[in-house]
C-alpha cells in the first residue's frame, strides 16, 4: 500500500474540540505583527529598530518595546528567529486549508521584510542567525544549536512554496541555501560527521524538500553530507541507538530520512526511518498516554516506572512522531500507527494545549499531584510553541488518507474532504454522534433517549458523489474497541482485519458506527501494581495534589472508579470517581486539565477483606 494525505483545501475540521483548538490557534497566530515576529532577522540585517529596548521607562508600553517577542525571541537569545518559521509554517497551512485572507496578507508582509533582509545581507543570508555562530560550532565554541533555528526559516519559506505555491518563498530559500552549502563545503567529511553531532534540526529535510523543488544537484550533495553516520549506521546495524539520548535532536532527522527516501527513492534512507520507529516504539513501549520521553531523552525500552516527573512527554516529540507515524502509515498501511497517531492527538496535542489561552505546556508531567506549567503569548516561545502552532493547522489531514483503491477514514474526528477521485469527485463527511437530546418518553409511557452515557463512540460517515460511480471506502477500527462494532447501513459491508470496508455505488451512502469502549487500566510494564486509566483513546486524570494509591483490583477498573456527573444538558460527559474511599477523588480527561493539581498513574493495593 502507499497512500497519501490530501491536499490542504481538500479537507478541513467542521466541528467539535480539534476545530475549536484549531480556530483558537488561528486568532493567536493572527494576533502577532510581522515586525514582532521578524524583529531578529531585521536586527541581524542591521535594519531593526536598534533602539527599541532603549526608550525611557515613563514611555507607553508599546514605546518601551513591552509588546515585543522575549523568551527564547529575546535579541541575544542563541535561538532567537526560530518561532517565525513555525509561524510561516502554520499560517500558510491555515490560509490553504481555510483561505484566511487576513493571514495571508500578513504573511505576504512577512515574506517582504525577509526579502529585504536578504537583500540588505548581500542576496543570501536571510536567518537571525549571526554566520559567526555556525563558525563557533565548526571551531568546537559553545553555541546552541544553530542549525536547529536556521533550519527553521528553511521550513518556514519551503511550507509557504509547498502550501501556497509561492515562487518567491522558494526563491528567498534557495538563495539562502547557497551560504549554508558554501559553509559546509568546507569540511571534510570526519570533521562535518564530528559538526553533525551538534544538534541540526530538520536540515536533512530541508535538502531534501529543496531537491523536489528545484531538481538542484545541489541538494543532492548535500544529502549525502547530511548523512549522521553516528546515529543512522549504528540503526541499521539493528542496535538501540536511542536510549538516553536527546529524543528530538534526533526526531527531525529520521524525518529528513524519510523525506530524502520520498525524493530519491533509496532504500537506505528508508531503512533508517523503519528502524527508527522499531527502536522508539516497538522495541521500546510508550507511557499510557503515547508519548515516551522523560527530561527530553528517550526513556529505557519499557522502563517508565522511574522516569514519572516534571518533564515527561515533550510536545516537539509528541508532533513530530506524530509526523513519523504519518510517514510510515502512509508506506505501509499498518493501523497501529494509527492507533499511535490518535493516542497522541488526544493526550498529547490537546493536553497539551490550554482550552482558553491556546498556550503550550512544554511538558505533560507524569508524576502525582504533577501541574502543567503553560506558555505565554509573547512572552516564552519555547521551542515546543512553535511546534504547537504548526500542530493545530495539521489534524484535518490525518483524518483521511487516499490510495490508489480506496479512500481510507483513519481518525474519528469531524471533518469534510472532498477528493478528486479516478471516478470523479468524491465528498466524505466524518461526524461524532457525541450529545443526546432527551426525546421524551417512549411510546409505552417509558423514558426516552439514553439512560446512561452510552459506552461506544458513535460515529456517522456520509460519502456522496455523482450517480453511477464506484469507490472503495475503508473505516479503521480503533485498537482500544472492547467488542465487535456496530454497522448500520444499506451498502454492503465486510471487515478485513481493522478496517471495515463497503462499496460506495455513487448517489449518497451512509454508514453509523459505533465503537464500543469500556473503561480500562494501563499498568506501568515495570511497575504492573501502578495503573493508569483509560477510556476509548482518552487518558483520565485524578484531580488530587499528590500520589495516592487506591484499593481495588488493578485489573478491574469497576473496583476502583463509578462513573460520575455523566450528563449536562445534551452532552454527555466523561467523568468518574473512586469508589470505596473516605475522601474521594474525581477523574477528568487529561486533555482537560489546565490549571489543577492532577495524578495519572495510581499504585493499586489489594482490598482487605472484612
Amino acid at each position: 500500500m502507499s497512500a497519501h494525505a490530501l491536499p490542504p483545501a481538500a479537507i478541513r475540521l467542521t466541528a467539535g474540540t480539534f476545530d475549536r483548538r484549531r480556530r483558537r490557534n488561528r486568532d493567536y497566530l493572527l494576533s502577532l505583527s510581522e515586525r514582532n515576529l521578524v524583529q531578529n532577522h531585521l536586527i541581524e540585517a542591521g535594519i531593526g529598530d536598534q533602539a527599541w529596548h532603549l526608550h525611557p521607562s515613563g514611555a507607553s508600553a508599546a514605546d518601551r518595546g513591552l509588546d515585543r517577542h522575549w523568551g527564547w525571541e529575546t535579541p541575544g537569545s542563541l535561538l532567537r528567529g526560530h518561532f517565525l518559521g513555525h509561524w510561516m509554517s502554520a499560517a500558510a497551512r491555515e490560509a490553504a486549508a481555510t483561505g484566511d485572507a487576513m493571514l495571508r496578507a500578513k504573511l505576504d508582509g512577512v515574506l517582504d521584510l525577509l526579502a529585504r533582509c536578504q537583500e540588505e545581507n548581500g542576496g543570501e543570508w536571510v536567518f537571525a542567525t549571526p554566520p559567526s555562530f555556525l563558525r563557533r560550532l565548526a571551531e568546537g565554541r559553545d553555541v546552541w544549536a544553530p542549525q536547529y533555528a536556521i533550519h527553521k526559516t528553511f521550513m518556514g519559506l519551503i511550507d509557504v512554496h509547498r502550501d501556497l505555491g509561492d515562487e518567491r518563498a522558494l526563491q528567498i530559500a534557495h538563495r539562502a541555501a547557497g551560504a549554508i552549502a558554501a559553509w559546509a563545503r568546507d569540511f571534510d567529511q570526519e570533521r562535518f560527521q564530528e559538526i553533525l553531532d551538534m544538534e541540526t534540526g530538520g536540515m536533512l529535510e530541508v535538502w531534501a524538500d529543496l531537491l523536489d523543488a528545484t531538481g538542484d544537484d545541489l541538494y543532492r550533495d548535500l544529502l549525502d553530507r547530511y548523512w549522521h553516520a553516528s546515529l543512522f549506521d549504528p540503526l541499521l546495524a539493528g542496535e538501540d541507538a536511542l536510549t538516553n539520548m536527546h529524543a528530538n535532536t534526533t526526531i527531525p532527522e529520521v524525518l529528513g530520512a524519510a523525506r530524502a527516501y520520498e525524493v530519491t527513492g533509496e532504500e537506505r534512507w528508508r531503512l533508517v526511518v523503519e528502524q527508527y520507529w522499531e527502536w522508539a516504539v516497538t522495541r521500546r513501549g510508550t507511557f499510557c498516554t503515547g508519548g515516551q520521553t522523560s527530561g527530553e531523552i528517550w526513556t529505557p525500552p519499557f522502563s517508565f516506572a522511574a522516569r514519572r516527573g516534571s518533564k515527561t512527554q515533550e510536545h516537539c516529540t509528541v508532533y513530530n512522531m506524530i509526523r513519523l507515524a504519518d510517514v510510515l502509515y502512509r508506506w505501509n498501511g499498518d493501523p497501529a500507527h494509527l492507533d499511535y497517531i490518535e493516542a497522541n492527538l488526544h493526550n498529547g496535542l490537546l493536553a497539551q494545549q490550554h482550552p482558553e489561552t491556546g498556550m503550550v505546556a512544554y511538558f505533560l508531567p507524569l508524576e502525582g499531584g504533577a501541574r502543567k506549567q503553560w506558555g505565554t503569548p509573547t512572552e516564552d516561545f519555547w521551542c515546543c510553541h512553535g511546534t504547537l502552532v504548526q500542530a493545530h493547522t495539521r489534524v484535518a489531514p490525518l483524518a483521511v488518507y487516499a490510495d490508489d483503491e480506496a479512500l481510507t477514514v483513519a481518525q474519528y474526528v469531524p471533518v469534510r474532504a472532498q477528493v478528486t477521485a479516478a471516478v470523479g469527485p468524491v465528498t466524505i463527511d466524518v461526524g461524532l454522534r457525541d450529545d443526546a437530546s432527551y426525546v421524551g418518553p417512549d411510546a409505552n409511557g417509558g423514558p426516552g433517549g439514553e439512560m446512561h452515557r452510552p459506552r461506544a463512540l458513535r460515529v456517522q460517515v456520509s460519502v456522496t458523489s455523482g450517480e453511477g460511480t464506484s469507490t472503495r471506502v475503508r473505516l479503521r477500527i480503533p485498537a482500544w474497541t472492547s467488542g465487535e462494532p456496530v454497522v448500520t447501513t444499506s451498502a454492503s459491508w465486510t471487515r478485513d482485519g481493522r478496517f471495515i470496508e463497503f462499496a460506495h455505488l455513487g448517489g449518497e451512502s451512509t454508514v453509523d458506527l459505533e465503537f464500543p469502549h469500556e473503561l480500562r487500566t494501563v499498568p506501568i510494564l515495570d511497575e504492573p501494581g501502578t495503573v493508569a486509566f483509560v477510556e476509548g483513546p482518552i487518558v483520565l486524570a485524578g484531580l488530587v495534589d499528590r500520589e495516592v494509591s487506591l484499593q481495588g483490583d488493578p485489573s478491574d477498573p469497576s473496583t476502583l472508579l463509578a462513573a460520575d456527573d455523566e450528563r449536562q444538558w445534551t452532552q454527555w460527559l466523561v467523568r468518574y470517581r473512586t469508589v470505596g474511599r473516605d475522601a474521594g477523588i474525581r477523574f477528568i480527561p487529561l486533555n482537560e486539565v489546565t490549571d489543577e493539581r492532577y495524578s495519572v498513574y495510581f499504585p493499586v493495593r489489594a482490598a482487605v477483606s472484612p
